[in-house]
């Protein structure tokens, strides 16, 4: 058996109180495969859906929930704003079609969410016109947990009926990206109280093998009796009975967050940067 890489724990250098290091075996992930994709890179290699998770779910899974326009590639405008380019790589030339055809699938002066390569300054590769909206340093984050998980008894799955809560949740903790049809991406559970929601997490990006946990939220008058740690354990039990791997991705600055996931059986793969890029007017 391969030996466990050692993985550097830079990404926390914000908020470093001591060491905090992980051991996690990446060799089965270096050799996924993305599954029935039809789009490649350029230089014709094959991702593994986890380097290129939008692009792997746009060609498999999510391939009604997503928009093609050339190499460009990006969810329902009303479903989540992420987007994605087939070679990643085309990203860091600023002379790339892959530009183009981005911009004329969001329109003029509209912004996409990219996960983007964490040693690259986007500012130094956009092309003429392009602009930041927003950028935050993140990190992928990999289930390694073999055993059951118990489910939390007072989940419950939600519906599009708990819509409306769950916009109401979101925007007063702002989790990250969740719009009128993120719902449609996965399964959602949930826990109330009192006729209000009062956490919930679900299923986002899937990718062929993985799926990904996200929207992990918490009432602030709720805080602290453990609600985000058993939703987050109910929906990677419900990922792993359909045998395939939970993953997540959090802010790198989110130490709390990354230590919870982390108890609970998930360890670092690598580290990114998430942005918002703004099109040409």
């Amino acid at each position: 058996m391969a030996r466990p890489r050692r993985i550097p724990t830079g990404f926390l250098d914000d908020h470093r109180r001591g060491r905090w290091q992980t051991t996690v075996d990446l060799s089965a992930l270096s050799v996924c495969d993305v599954s029935g994709s039809d789009r490649r890179g350029d230089n014709d290699t094959v991702l593994t859906p986890l380097d290129n998770p939008v692009v792997a779910a746009a060609n498999g899974p999510q391939r009604d929930l997503t928009q093609w326009q050339g190499s460009a590639v990006r969810y329902l405008p009303d479903v989540s704003p992420f987007a994605g380019f087939a070679d990643p790589h085309a990203a860091l030339d600023p002379h790339a079609s892959a530009w183009a055809d981005l911009a004329e699938l969001i329109g003029p002066g509209s912004s996409a969410a990219l996960p983007w390569m964490p040693d690259a300054d986007p500012a130094d590769v956009l092309p003429d016109g392009w602009s930041i909206g927003w950028s935050m340093p993140g990190v992928q984050m990999v289930d390694t947990l073999a055993a059951d998980r118990m489910v939390d008894p007072h989940a419950v799955r939600l519906t599009t009926d708990d819509v409306p809560a769950m916009l109401d949740l979101v925007a007063l903790t702002r989790p990250g990206p969740f719009l009128d049809r993120t719902i449609d991406l996965g399964r959602y559970h949930g826990v109330w109280a009192d006729g209000t929601l009062i956490a919930m997490a679900g299923e986002r990006m899937h990718a062929p093998g993985f799926r990904e946990i996200s929207a992990i939220c918490t009432h602030p008058d709720h805080r602290g009796r453990g609600l985000a740690a058993r939703l987050t354990a109910t929906v990677a039990a419900g990922i792993q009975a359909d045998g395939e791997t939970p993953f997540l991705h959090a802010s790198a600055s989110n130490v709390g967050a990354v230590r919870l996931y982390e108890r609970l059986g998930f360890r670092l793969r690598r580290r990114l940067r998430f942005i918002s890029l703004v099109s040409p007017e």
